[in-house]
């Protein structure tokens, strides 16, 4: 009865149905950053990394990777790690900002979102169905969003003013296609 979820060839797999649980986690966020609700927002983005990284090990363990799947947990990926925080950082931080600053802020979210939107196309093309390397190469976008909520944390403490905001920003963004190497966890 309930074989769909342990069968590769489903969309409804159990690793997909975790899939789905992050997008579902980073359109919601998305609603709360509509509402400048950024606690509710942050919670549910981390919801989201939980599934994540979830869905990856189902699996593996159960054999479940196929083509379908890897595309569902780039669009998660971009969604939840690539989008949210860039919305939630613009929000909370540059929406204050005016005139030039305001049209910097949005020429460096719009380059973090093609730089992530960029290695997640690129990772998919290189992606074998199943195989688990060694090192990323480039930081993965979980990671450049953990990188940014922690910069939206230096700024909503004032430790980081927006532009510093934006700097950091900037170097996460060169970062996701680099040729750093980051060890797979």
């Amino acid at each position: 009865m309930k074989s769909f979820l342990y069968d590769s060839r489903s969309h409804f797999n159990l690793a997909n149905l975790f899939t789905m649980v992050n997008i579902s986690a980073g359109l919601l966020a998305t609603y709360f950053i509509t509402q400048n609700n950024f606690t509710a927002a942050i919670i549910l983005a981390w919801i989201g990394g939980a599934f994540d990284i979830f869905d990856g090990k189902i699996a593996r363990k159960y054999a479940l990777s196929n083509e379908f799947g890897i595309q569902l947990d780039s669009f998660a990926d971009f969604l939840s790690f690539v989008l949210v925080p860039v919305f939630l950082i613009f929000q909370a931080v540059y929406t204050h900002m005016h005139d030039l600053g305001l049209i910097a802020a949005a020429i460096v979210s719009i380059y973090y979102v093609i730089s992530g939107l960029r290695r997640l196309i690129q990772f998919n093309i290189n992606a074998d169905a199943g195989s688990v390397e060694k090192f990323f190469v480039g930081v993965p976008t979980p990671l450049g969003a953990i990188l940014l909520w922690l910069v939206y944390l230096g700024n909503a403490y004032s430790i980081i003013p927006p532009y510093g905001v934006m700097l950091a920003m900037a170097l996460i963004g060169w970062s996701l296609n680099s040729k750093l190497k980051v060890p797979h966890p």
